[in-house]
C-alpha cells in the first residue's frame, strides 16, 4: 500500500508542477501583450498631439486665408492693384518721378 501513496503523491505533485508552469507562462505572455499594448498606446498619444498641432496650423491658416479674401473683395485692394499694376492715379493725386540719368 505504500507503494501506491507514494505514486498518487508523485502524480498529484506533478499535476500540481504542471498547473504551476502554465499559470508562470501565461502570466508571462499576459506581461509581454500589456507592454506592447501600452507601446502602440503611447504611439498613438504621440499621433495624437501631431493631429492637433496640425489641425491648429489649417485652422489658422483657414482664419488667413478667409481675411485675405476679405481684403481682395474690398476696394482698398482694387486702389492698391490699380496703382501697382496698371500705374493708374486718382485725378486729385500727384505723381513724384526720379529723373534718371
Amino acid at each position: 500500500m505504500p507503494a501506491n501513496k507514494k505514486k498518487k503523491k508523485q502524480k498529484r505533485n506533478a499535476g500540481t508542477v504542471s498547473v504551476g508552469i502554465l499559470v508562470i507562462a501565461f502570466a508571462i505572455v499576459m506581461s509581454v501583450q500589456i507592454v506592447k499594448l501600452k507601446q502602440k498606446d503611447e504611439k498613438y498619444i504621440v499621433n495624437e498631439q501631431e493631429k492637433q498641432k496640425q489641425l491648429e496650423d489649417e485652422q489658422a491658416r483657414a482664419t488667413e486665408l478667409q481675411e485675405l479674401e476679405e481684403y481682395m473683395n474690398s476696394e482698398e485692394y482694387i486702389v492698391d492693384t490699380a496703382h501697382s499694376v496698371f500705374g493708374l492715379v486718382f485725378d486729385n493725386e500727384i505723381i513724384y518721378k526720379e529723373k534718371k540719368e
